[in-house]
């Protein structure tokens, strides 16, 4: 069996943790509506740039999105969001070529951090699996 080269470069440590989270678009919408502070609570301010250019349901998906991803992260490490894991702590930026969306900064400090986000019109899905070198 011939073995992909590109993909084993991408998984070559040992799986630390993996975590999935599935998240209301219209509970964050509700959220952000209730406390307007909520998003700048949740995203980095190089999130929240992204966040501020977008408008109607893309906005929300991309909030809602971050959310649950960082909720995943939280779940792969082992810790939930809390004193060990912040929202600020976890980043998350999209290829500009292609809109992948990639993990800049997390509290993993000798590991790879994988991503994947997933929306429906009501539903955000995401899952992450943390790596160790």
């Amino acid at each position: 069996m011939r073995i992909n080269q590109d993909k084993s470069k991408r998984m070559s440590g040992v799986i630390q943790g993996i975590g999935i989270d599935v998240t209301e678009i219209k509970r964050i919408q509700k959220a952000q509506e209730r406390h307007s502070s909520f998003a700048v609570k949740i995203l980095t301010p190089a999130e929240f740039v992204y966040f501020s250019k977008m408008s109607g349901h893309r906005k929300m998906e991309y909030l809602a999105g971050r959310f649950s991803a960082k909720e995943s992260y939280s779940k792969a490490y082992g810790t939930g969001i809390g004193k060990k894991v912040g929202f600020q702590e976890i980043e998350i930026l999209n290829d500009e070529k292609n809109g992948r969306p990639f993990i800049t900064k997390h509290p993993l400090k000798k590991g790879k951090a994988h991503i994947s986000i997933s929306h429906t019109d009501t539903l955000v899905m995401t899952e992450v699996i943390l790596e160790s070198n």
